[in-house]
């Protein structure tokens, strides 16, 4: 199984900046060439796309929130309301690496909260439809 790390960048605009938005959607299409390339080998391709995870990349925004007293803030347009953690992505990483995934590929695996969901700006609450 081949695991790479794109992002909900890679998804969607705004998420990042251009260069790393435009990467991402490259590592998104090269786990689904990969897996047409790779028909018949056994070898599964997919990709994980992160939303805001704590790590080493995304703590100036942690500690800055934190700093601010804002902390509650992080993660705020996800429906989870919270930033995720590495371990969780780890998870994610796990499920695809082991056979319980033997017939996912080419697949990006969102593990970001529900950001992806909606629109984080116009997100509609149970029952409810946008106006």
């Amino acid at each position: 199984s081949i695991i790479c790390t794109a992002s909900v960048a890679g998804l969607r605009s705004g998420a990042g900046g251009p260069a790393y938005t435009a990467s991402k959607a490259g590592v998104i299409n090269l786990v689904r060439i990969g897996a047409q390339q790779l028909t018949g080998s056994n070898v599964r391709c997919n990709a994980i796309c992160p939303g805001l995870i704590e790590t080493g990349m995304t703590e100036f925004i942690y500690s800055k929130a934190r700093e601010k007293g804002f902390e509650d803030k992080i993660g705020q347009l996800n429906p989870m309301q919270r930033g995720g953690v590495p371990n969780e992505i780890a998870e994610a990483a796990l499920f695809l690496a082991s056979d319980r995934s033997s017939y996912v590929n080419g697949h990006a695996l969102v593990v970001d909260g529900g950001l992806t969901s909606s629109h984080p700006y116009a997100r509609q609450r149970f029952g409810q439809t946008a106006t």
